[in-house]
């Protein structure tokens, strides 16, 4: 185990709270409905269980708000937006939406039953997720009853990070704890161990964990607002081409 941290909140877009679960480690969608459009012409709602995975690629204009009924009435929406950078190969690919339905996700089980696991991308001893990425990673929800334990193996080649949606335990093998709003990075090793702890939050009743990880990229990274490219003229170039209406208009023109 390298580290836990507790994620710093804030308020984004329209008002809405938001915790950067990564925020300061070194170098989609659990409850209620959202919408998305982009300039792209991806697009969609997205509600209980469902993933969004848009890949910005070459550029486009892109926003996320729930739905005015909601809204007025005063509901709930409870979401996680992961970031995942692109190699320099791919950066100015065509942009792509995928549209991951709750149903399409790979679900499976512990040995014992203790745990159940949602893979949305990456591969999992053996089980492949749906979501198709450019940068190699696995991503997945675990839900962990509580007192139960979960050893996953993971690819040596891949780091790890563990995020409590809900709830609290403790990760790795030294049993370190954590809890809701705080991020675990893992060490060296082709394993991650999580346990829940015996007794949950009375929100929560089972210990909710992201568990994610990829190849690392080992390249140069400059990041500026919402761009993310290799060098400082890169960005300067994303900025022109957004002042320029390069990115489109959202949403996308049906002509």
């Amino acid at each position: 185990m390298l580290h836990v941290g507790t994620a710093p909140g804030g308020f984004e877009g329209e008002g809405f709270p938001v915790r950067r679960a990564f925020a300061g480690i070194p170098y989609q969608l659990i409850d209620g409905t959202f919408v998305h459009r982009d300039s792209h012409g991806g697009g969609g709602v997205i509600t209980d269980g469902d993933t969004q995975w848009m890949t910005a690629g070459s550029g486009l204009l892109h926003i996320e708000a729930p739905p005015e009924a909601l809204v007025v009435s005063g509901g709930l929406f409870h979401g996680l937006q992961l970031w995942v950078n692109l190699p320099k190969k791919d950066k100015m690919m065509p942009p792509r939406y995928q549209d991951i339905g709750s149903g399409k996700v790979a679900l499976l089980t512990s040995s014992d039953g203790g745990a159940l696991l949602r893979l949305i991308a990456g591969s999992v001893d053996g089980h492949e997720g749906p979501g198709i990425t450019h940068t190699p990673i696995t991503m997945l929800h675990v839900s962990l009853n509580p007192g139960a334990e979960l050893t996953l193996p993971w690819r040596a080649d891949f780091n790890g990070l563990a995020y409590a949606l809900a709830g609290r335990g403790t990760a790795g093998a030294e049993h370190r704890p954590f809890r809701t709003g705080q991020t675990v990075v893992f060490g060296s090793g082709d394993a991650l161990t999580l346990k829940a702890d015996a007794s949950q939050e009375s929100r929560s009743p089972n210990f909710e964990v992201v568990l994610l990880g990829g190849r690392p990229i080992r390249e140069p990274m400059k990041h500026y607002g919402p761009f993310v490219m290799n060098t400082h003229a890169e960005l300067a170039q994303a900025f022109e081409d957004f002042q320029a209406g390069r990115l489109g208009t959202v949403p996308a023109d049906a002509a």
